[in-house]
Formats: C-alpha cells, structure tokens, sequence
C-alpha cells in the first residue's frame, strides 16, 4: 500500500476555507463586519508568512460561533458547504484523490484548519481519513476555544500523521511510496518527509523550492 496525503487549502480548494468561513460569518451577521474582518485578513497574512499563533487564531475563529446551540451550527455549516465550497470544487482535484483511491493507496486530508470547519469538505471528497486542527471541548461537548493537542500545522503535521498511523497500527515504513500534495511553505517539514513531495498550485516561493530541487509542480486550477 502506498501513502496520499493531501493539504486542502489552496491545494485541493483554492481558496482557503477557514478564513472564508470567517468571512461568511461576517455575512451571517454573527460577528462584527469590519473588526473581525481585520483580525480574520491580519492573521491569515500571519499564516502565509509561517508566523501564526495557532492557539490565538483558533479562540479568535470560534468565537463567534461556539456558543451557538448544535442545530443553529449545522444549519450554518450546511449553508457554508452549498455557497462556499461547492461552487469552487474543482473536477481536478477530485480527481486526482479519486485516482489515489481507485489505486487503493491509503488516503488522507492534512490540514491546519480546524475539524469542525474540514470534516464536511473532506465528505465532499469523499475522504474518510482527515488530519485536522482539533477544538477543546468542555464538559458539555461544547468547543472552548483552546486547541486539542498537537495542531496540525508546521511541523505538528508529521507529528500527528505519526500519530495517526500509529493508532491504525502503522509505521511510515510500512508504504513503499508517500507522496504529499501542497501549496504552502508552511508545509516543507511534510514535504521533506514523503518520498514524493508535490508542489501543488504552489506560492512563488514554493515554487521556486520545488524547482531547485527537482519536485514537480503540479496546477489544479489552471
């Protein structure tokens, strides 16, 4: 058996689904416009130079929906999938997890976007498999804005693919290939890991990387 993974955001979607769901909520009227708003572009600036405060960004991202009863969210999460990320499916990138399926491999999303944002996109593509940021929960099951663990992001991507494997009983070395698909500079500790790294939609740094050293680049969304 080989091993797929999969970042999602500006990989496999292009756009990226945790702010846009804060931008949604903004449209909801769930938060304040224009306040959250900067926050929401000031931190996703942070990610794209690899300097996010995971912890600070996830209680800021939660807060305007956490304290909401289950129903209120699943009406707003459906709502989200059917004016967000449907319309931006692309039939590429269903593809290529199809074709990693169809060869049997051992497919996986790993991402740095929260689970409760990721679950549902990673059902669009029909991946059981996801490898998220995780949300501390109360005693009431209640998300409490604090990460759950190791987030996945950086460097916590290969420690909680590990651990993942681990729990299914599996090692790294049990796959002949690994092969990594994303865009982001974020994700280099991942990519020097696999045996196949791609450089998928790649930013003009990740690119440049993927050049000098031999990867390929691959463009979903051209």
């Amino acid at each position: 058996m080989n091993l797929a993974l999969f970042d999602l955001d500006g990989t496999l979607l292009p756009n990226d689904s945790d702010h846009a769901f804060g931008e949604f909520l903004v449209r909801r009227g769930w938060t304040d416009g224009a306040t959250f708003q900067r926050r929401n572009d000031a931190f996703y600036a942070d990610y794209l130079r690899g300097t996010l405060d995971m912890d600070a960004y996830v209680d800021f991202a939660t807060a305007p929906w956490r304290d909401r009863d289950a129903a209120e969210l699943a009406v707003a999460a459906a709502q989200f999938l059917d004016e967000v990320v449907r319309p931006v499916l692309h039939p590429a990138a269903l593809d290529i997890v199809r074709r990693h399926q169809d060869a049997g491999d051992l497919v996986a999303i790993v991402t740095a976007t929260n689970e409760f944002v990721t679950r549902p996109i990673a059902g669009l593509f029909g991946v059981a498999e996801l490898i998220a940021t995780e949300l501390e929960t109360d005693a009431h099951g209640r998300v409490t804005g604090a990460v759950r663990g190791v987030p996945s992001f950086r460097d916590g991507k290969i420690t909680r693919v590990l651990d993942w494997l681990a729990r299914r009983g599996q090692d790294w070395s049990d796959f002949e290939r690994t092969v990594f698909y994303s865009d982001s500079t974020n994700d280099l500790p991942l990519l020097e890991r696999v045996s196949e790294p791609v450089a998928t939609n790649p930013g003009p740094t990740l690119a440049r990387i993927a050049q000098e050293r031999g990867w390929p680049i691959l463009m979903l969304f051209e």
